[in-house]
Formats: C-alpha cells, structure tokens, sequence
C-alpha cells in the first residue's frame, strides 16, 4: 500500500511474512499464494506491500540463482503484490517450537551474519518494483547483550562498516540504494533508540541507521516524541519503523492481572518484561521469570514484549500500547517531511495467543492481517497522508 505525504514523497506500508514459516524458496511462493495474496483481495486493492522474511536457505538460492530471483519477482507481479522492504532479523528457524534467544544467532561478529544481510541486499535489489530505488532492511541489534566483550564489538562494527561498503557498491552496480537498520530490541546491546545513537555515529554511514519497532519502544518505556527527537539530532537515519504494539499491564500486582498476563506465557518466544521505577528501567528476559514470585517489582505497570494485534486489544485488565505507535507514527510521517518511508505491520505472534484469541483458519488469520493494515492505513489517513491507487 502506498502513501502521498504533503511534501509529495511516498510512504510505503507492507506488512511482515514472518508470521508464516518458512525456510526454502517453495515456502516462500506458498506464502505468496496461501497468504499474501488473499489479504490483499480482503483489502479490494490492486497491489499490496509485503515485508518479506528470507531465512538463509531461500535467501541463498534467490541469490544463486538469477531465473529463481527472476521467478519470485514475476509471481509477485502476478499475485499483486510488491516488496520494498525484508526483514533481517531472524536468520532461520522462526517457525520452530521454541525460537527463544536463538533468533539473535549469528550476532554481528559472525560472518554469516554480514554474508546473510549482504544476500538480502543483493535479492531486493532485484525484487524493487521498477518504480521504486530505495530499499530497507531490517536486522538484530548487534547481538544478545551476553558474551559480547570489546572484541566481538569491535568485529560488529567493523562488520556494518563492510556491508556499507558493499551497499554502495550495490547502487553503483543496480542503481538501488538499500538501506540497513538495526532493531533496537530489549535485552540486546542497543535495546532502546538512545543505545543506538553510538554506535552509529561510530560507523558514520547513512546506509546503516534505525529500524524503529514500536513494540519494542513501548516495552522500554521510551517517550516517543524524545526518542525520535535524539535520533534526529544526532542525525542517526530512521530506515525504517515496525508497527506493532506490546502487552500492557496497569496494575501488574493484582492477582487477576497476574492470571491474565500467564495466559500470555508461551514456550515458542521470548517476551521480555520490563517497569519504569523511580530507580531506572527494571527488567526480566521472559513473562513467565516475571511472574515468579517477587522477580519484577509490580508497584508500576509492566509492559511485555508481546506483538499483539493492532486492532484487537487483549480483554481487561490487560490492553496494548496501541497509545506509542499512534504517537511514534505522529512523529515519524506528520511533520514536514517523513522521517521514513518504509513501515511495516509486524505482529508475528498470532499463533503463539491464548488459544482463544489464535485464529483457527487460514481465513481468520487473513481476516486479522487485513484489519490491522486498514487500522494502520486509517491512522496515515488521519495524519494527512493519501492512499494512492
């Protein structure tokens, strides 16, 4: 889906595949089909954004094989549907029973990682609509906060210094201009927007910037408005943002709360919890560590890395930080110029809901995705912008 933003710019808005597993290139055109293309007959439009999620094995033979890219290409064209921007972030594996801390494996001091973000370069070069010369790239932030001392930071850095490099090269070869963008995630190295300012100033390359998830800045507490702002100021590039919305607890001490929030405790990922004390941000890596006993202080509320859908809050006591995407959303494409133009609806947990809330049909999941992206339009809608056909 497309955007007019008053300056005359476009806006893109796609929404994430990595909702359906997928490991090879045939589970990627079995999404394209089963999925994608069905939620863009429920939204009657013409053509639909998606965010792809290549894990390395379909990433490998897309860029091995030309007739294979050529393919993906034409059957994109064929089911309505176009790419501007991939999710890097998961390298393989996210449809697993438990994908827990293994989703930030390889971190940025692993070669695969920087081969991997290289590939997907390379696939949406040639996966760019022929009106579109920019492209975005999501991936994690640097790595799990643990085991990751002065030299594995330094190999990271070094490392997106590298794919800057061969990025430029890439517009020089395609005319493409691709763009990086670590994930500010908690319980990583850069965990909020403020621990990125650093790092990319250090590395000073405007192709490597901020993939702005507002689960993410939610669950951290981080005002959005000041957080976007420093961002700015430090003129550390916003390549593209995420809209998603955590799990909000009010009164996390209440005995019937703690009862809704276990119904969100599941084996597959990890919801890092987290409350704002008068002493800082306190933290746990998952729900059910939260939980136990007295782990996380609960005079305030909690917020847990859930996506949950954008359309559809949990039930009370609970409700979503719908709230920071809104405001995240204001600062990001209402001012006088978008300070990105690739979002993304990235709500990947549908399966992992209380068995209640799962949709129990391909159909019903559809149904979901597709109001999420009406909501999602709506809100651009509000802020001035204008859906082109």
């Amino acid at each position: 889906m497309r955007f007019r933003h008053p300056d005359g710019s476009t806006v893109h808005l796609a929404y994430c595949t990595n909702v359906h597993p997928a490991e090879n290139l045939d589970g990627v055109l079995a999404q394209l089909r089963d999925h994608c293309e069905p939620v863009r007959r429920r939204l009657c439009r013409d053509r639909l954004g998606i965010g792809l999620w290549l894990a390395k094995d379909a990433a490998r033979a897309l860029v091995s094989d030309p007739s294979a890219l050529r393919g993906l290409r034409t059957e994109l064209d064929r089911r309505g549907l176009e790419v501007v921007t991939l999710n890097g972030f998961p390298y393989e594996g996210f449809g697993a029973e438990e994908v827990k801390y293994r989703v930030y494996k390889p971190d940025w001091a692993d070669p695969e990682r920087l081969d991997h973000t290289t590939a997907l370069a390379r696939v949406l070069a040639g996966l760019l609509p022929d009106d579109v010369t920019e492209g975005s790239i999501s991936t994690l932030p640097l790595a799990w906060r643990t085991a990751h001392d002065d030299g594995r930071a330094n190999t990271a850095r070094t490392a997106l210094l590298t794919l800057a490099e061969r990025l430029d090269a890439l517009q020089e070869l395609t005319g493409r201009d691709i763009r990086v963008g670590l994930e500010p995630e908690p319980g990583c190295i850069v965990e909020t927007t403020a621990d990125a300012i650093a790092p990319l100033t250090a590395i000073g390359h405007d192709r490597v910037g901020v993939c702005v998830d507002t689960c993410h800045l939610a669950t951290s507490f981080e005002d959005p408005h000041s957080a976007l702002d420093a961002l700015a100021e430090a003129r550390v590039p916003i390549v593209k943002s995420q809209l998603s919305a955590a799990l909000h607890a009010e009164h996390p001490h209440l005995p019937d709360v703690r009862e809704a929030l276990a119904a969100f405790d599941e084996p597959r990922f990890l919801h890092q919890t987290r409350t704002a004390t008068a002493a800082g941000l306190r933290g746990t890596d998952d729900l059910g560590e939260a939980l136990k006993g007295d782990a996380l202080p609960d005079a305030s509320p909690w917020r847990a890395h859930f996506h949950v859908p954008l359309h559809a809050a949990p039930a009370a006591p609970l409700t979503s930080t719908l709230p920071v995407l809104r405001a995240a959303l204001t600062r990001l494409v209402a001012g006088p110029t978008p300070l990105t133009r690739h979002l993304e609806v990235e709500t990947y947990t549908w399966q992992a809901l209380p068995a209640e809330l799962r949709p129990r049909a391909r159909s019903q999941l559809a149904d979901g995705i597709a109001a999420e992206l009406t909501l999602a339009g709506d809100l651009l809608t509000d802020l001035g912008l204008k859906e082109l056909p």
